[in-house]
């Protein structure tokens, strides 16, 4: 069987590793990408090459159906290392617990650093943007933390035959956002993707700048591609290839109108993919999985008992289930308040929006900053947007309710939730989103408080430039306004 080799391996590191034992544990390398689908040569991209990411796929297992638990950062990363849902743990709004709102890990919660650490792994948190200083990579956990679960930003300070956990973290997409970044590509990589041979999806228009912005975005990929050839020539030069799994995905997808900060399959699905000792190369598996999924994976693989209070499943158990389902949140990001919640199969997708009486595109810094967003504004600012686009971008009320059949519409352009023909699919839907929050405890379902909000905003704007304070402030009028009239 294709997981045999895995498994047994797992069960001969199970005693963690203390001095020398008779199967040394591995060493684990997470590669997280930022802002990053999978747009990759393995996962059917044609317009780029992605070769160093193929060949580890071709090395290993390659997950085609997983997805995050929330389509940005902090609480994504926050559901990430410790294996629990991010509206579990409280931790469900982007840049929370902060000023007098610390948050604090539920009793006997501990990120996955600190269980590897104490089982006798170097734990470090780096890559490219900290080489050669002594501070650690991103991490974007909205919760306390103590730093010392993490030994330094690199392996290379571990004590002779320590196994190592590295997370190395890389930009991925964001990228395309720097100044010089066409410069940049053609100097490392000798060309840019032709925005003229671009197709961006339908539900955004067709227009130039959306086609060069996606251009930038796959360079970003390529670029991505040759940083993992890197880490990929590092590991053989020293030796440790053949005695490191390593792990690649991103946090969440794509940083777009659509994607990043909603939970259509633009902002959720990610690339998994597992190689390594045990793993038999070129295997694809088509289970549903979730990123939270990671921590119980990555302790299976290093010999170190999953905690009951995990609530990701082990991919490489034998007697693990698979998921039917996959649930996702989007909480507040920012300055801006929304509450969205979905539940995926393999075919449908259900969207339940907390505030549908606010539009689809609420306002928010962040993302009107960027110019594709700015573009879609100009188009629909003067009427020359399609009906679909202007449904799909612009409506300035939403449904309270969406379902998708992802077979028939995999780019969930058409809501069934109001045709009668559906309904029975509605409700096992709904019914399974609700049994989910009640289940994992969702601390999502009651807005946030006001002082708390007030709070967030207090130090989110203290950590602005002067010049960027103006929109923000303006935008958190809005939401108090909202809030005020029962938005």
């Amino acid at each position: 069987m294709k997981w045999i080799g895995l498994l047994l391996a797992a069960v001969a590191w199970s005693a963690g590793w203390v001095g020398a034992v008779e199967a040394a544990p591995p060493n684990i390398v997470w590669i997280v990408i930022d802002d990053m689908s999978p747009h990759l040569g393995c996962y059917g991209e044609r317009t780029i090459e992605t070769p160093r990411i193929d060949g580890l796929a071709s090395r290993g297992v390659r997950f085609e159906w997983c997805f995050t638990t929330a389509p940005v950062c902090s609480p994504c990363r926050s559901a990430l290392i410790t294996g629990c849902y991010q509206t579990t743990l409280g931790a469900h709004h982007h840049r929370s617990g902060r000023e007098a709102n610390r948050l604090a890990l539920p009793e006997g919660v501990e990120p996955v650093p600190a269980l590897l650490r104490r089982a006798g792994y170097w734990t470090c948190l780096g890559g490219p943007l900290v080489a050669g200083t002594q501070r650690l990579g991103k991490s974007d956990y909205n919760f306390e933390w103590d730093p010392r679960i993490y030994d330094s930003n690199d392996w290379a300070g571990r004590a002779p035959g320590q196994p190592f956990f590295m997370q190395v973290q890389l930009h991925g997409g964001k990228h395309r956002e720097g100044a010089g970044w066409s410069e940049r590509v053609r100097a490392r990589l000798g060309s840019l993707v032709d925005a003229g041979q671009v197709t961006v999806p339908a539900y955004y228009p067709d227009d130039a700048v959306l086609r060069e912005d996606w251009a930038r975005y796959l360079d970003a990929c390529r670029w991505t591609d040759a940083e993992v050839g890197e880490v990929l020539d590092r590991l053989e030069r020293e030796g440790l290839l053949d005695s490191t799994m390593l792990v690649l995905t991103t946090d969440h997808g794509i940083s777009h109108a659509r994607g990043k900060q909603f939970l259509y399959d633009e902002g959720l699905r990610v690339p998994l993919i597992v190689s390594g000792l045990g793993m038999e190369g070129g295997t694809v598996r088509t289970d549903l999985a979730e990123l939270i999924d990671l921590a119980p994976t990555t302790l299976a693989l290093a010999g170190v008992a999953i905690p009951a209070w995990m609530q990701g499943r082990n991919l490489v158990a034998a007697n693990e289930p698979p998921r039917e389902m996959v649930f996702a949140a989007r909480d507040r990001c920012d300055e801006t308040v929304e509450r969205l919640r979905s539940v995926r199969t393999h075919q449908y997708k259900y969207i339940q929006n907390g505030y549908p009486q606010r539009p689809a595109l609420q306002p928010n810094a962040y993302k009107d900053g960027k110019p594709i967003v700015q573009r879609l504004r100009e188009l629909h600012a003067a009427g020359e947007l399609t009906e679909l686009h202007e449904r799909l971008l612009f409506a300035p009320v939403r449904p309270r309710e969406e379902l998708y059949d992802l077979r028939a519409d995999p780019q969930e352009l058409r809501n069934l939730a109001e045709d009668p023909a559906w309904a029975g699919e509605l409700g096992r839907l709904r019914q399974a989103l609700a049994d989910w929050q009640q289940a994992t405890g969702d601390r999502g379902i009651e807005p946030e408080a006001e002082e708390v909000y007030e709070g967030n905003m207090r130090a989110y704007l203290a950590e602005l430039p002067v010049e960027r304070r103006g929109v923000v402030e303006a935008n958190i009028e809005q939401m108090r306004r909202w809030a005020r009239e029962g938005k």
